[in-house]
């Protein structure tokens, strides 16, 4: 056997009985602190020094206590480091396996990432400073759970129902679509809250990904209103300004409402026709940490606050 092939003989419990006997001072008290025979840590020991092919230890007998070598220094100084980091990966494991380290992968979309991810973030890193998020952003929910579905992912925010597949999800908080219109327009000032109905043959801006716009879509088509689209886009502020410019009415979820903009009415619908049920995902068949509970919970209760506040600039 080669020099370097005897080193493969070392193990850790080697090591450790060199610590032992240095700090006990002999092999009867490095024993006791090990809870080993000391035949056992004598073994152990010159397991060690032939397995390193050099002298360890000098071993003076009787009352006076076991010393360095020279090498013994060198090696013990390495044992030190290693058992360090052993000691290191023992305790980030353990902090892995509680959720409180590691990483959170998590998909967002463009309404959940303006009003409602910077508040889940802000209150899951008070409460784990260790865990490393990192997002995903997409319009398109359902590319985020493909997403989760090959393990990308960790958990996705989403929308109700959501696609045959390996999922599980809970329901944050129910979110109403809500009229956009131009000051001046008939649909802005007409006294009455705007129906689904009201859109019939008005022009509308309407999203192009977004499962729940064609979900509503499919709304309107059941009951037989038929709007003219005459624009596209996935970007909130864009649907804004075109509505601000006169090209057509939207109909947005109400989360996804810049209040600042102007240029724009905002109104609720007569009896709160269609809502958007926002919700959050996870691989039902993958380990579900801690952590990533812990991530849904905060969400549950932003979302319960949000839902509890009242729309500032709705007109009536």
């Amino acid at each position: 056997m080669s020099e370097a092939d005897s080193w493969l003989g070392v193990e850790l419990r080697h090591l450790a009985a060199l610590r032992a006997v240095v700090d006990q001072g002999s092999f009867g008290a490095a024993a006791d602190s090990l809870g080993y025979t000391q035949s056992a840590v004598s073994q152990q020991i010159a397991t060690l020094e032939r397995a390193v092919g050099v002298k360890l230890l000098e071993r003076p007998g009787g009352p006076r206590r076991v010393s360095l070598t020279e090498a013994g220094e060198v090696l013990l100084g390495h044992a030190q480091a290693i058992m360090a980091r052993l000691n290191a990966a023992q305790a980030d494991l353990a902090d892995l396996s509680d959720g409180a380290a590691g990483r959170l992968r998590v998909g967002t979309y463009q309404s959940v990432g303006t009003r409602i991810l910077p508040l889940v973030m802000r209150d899951f890193h008070q409460q784990w400073p260790k865990v490393e998020v990192t997002l995903r952003e997409s319009n398109d929910d359902e590319e985020l759970l493909t997403m989760v579905e090959r393990g990308d992912l960790d958990i996705a925010f989403t929308v109700l129902p959501v696609p045959d597949g390996p999922f599980e999800a809970v329901e944050l908080m129910r979110d109403p679509f809500v009229l956009l219109a131009v000051p001046g327009s008939e649909l802005a000032d007409q006294a009455r809250p705007p129906t689904l109905r009201d859109l019939d043959g008005v022009p509308l801006i309407a999203g192009r990904t977004c499962r729940a716009m064609a979900q509503l879509e499919a709304v309107l088509s059941t009951r037989g209103v038929e709007p003219s689209v005459v624009f596209r886009s996935d970007d909130n502020g864009t649907i804004h300004g075109m509505v601000s410019a006169g090209v057509g009415c939207a109909v947005m979820p109400r989360l996804a409402v810049d209040d600042t903009y102007d240029g724009v009415v905002v109104r609720e619908f007569g009896g709160r026709e269609h809502v958007r049920l926002i919700a959050v995902a996870w691989h039902k068949d993958r380990y579900h940490s801690a952590a990533a509970q812990s991530f849904v919970d905060t969400a549950r209760d932003i979302c319960a606050d949000l839902a509890e506040e009242p729309p500032e600039s709705l007109v009536a």
